[in-house]
């Protein structure tokens, strides 16, 4: 458990990567240079939007109940963009990571 509890923030920062994956894909897949566009567009709000509310060093940091609304529609935009694809079991299973890495992250808290 302690190795587990260690290693999360990394894994919580593959996830990070992996939604931005995923938005990307969606748009690539969506088709042609509109999709693209698109694809990159989303990547880059979603990562502007991580950098001002959830970073490390946000600068309006959220805390309590609209941390965890912000980190569901935020990692739930990663998983729906994989899921639209088609990529279900990828969609699956990057929810059930994101669950569990952000149950370790509570606990690693309490």
């Amino acid at each position: 458990m302690k190795t587990a509890k260690a290693l999360n923030p990394v894994v919580l920062f593959l996830l990070e990567l992996s939604v931005l994956g995923a938005v990307l894909y969606w748009g690539v897949t969506h088709g042609g240079a509109v999709g693209f566009l698109v694809g990159v567009c989303g990547t880059g709000l979603l990562a502007e939007l991580w950098g001002l509310f959830a970073s490390p060093r946000a600068r309006f940091k959220l805390h309590g109940t609209a941390r965890a609304v912000f980190e569901l529609l935020w990692f739930g935009a990663g998983v729906a963009a994989l899921y639209a694809t088609g990529a279900h079991a990828w969609a699956v299973a990057l929810a059930l990571v994101c669950v569990a890495s952000k149950c370790l992250a509570h606990a690693r808290k309490a």
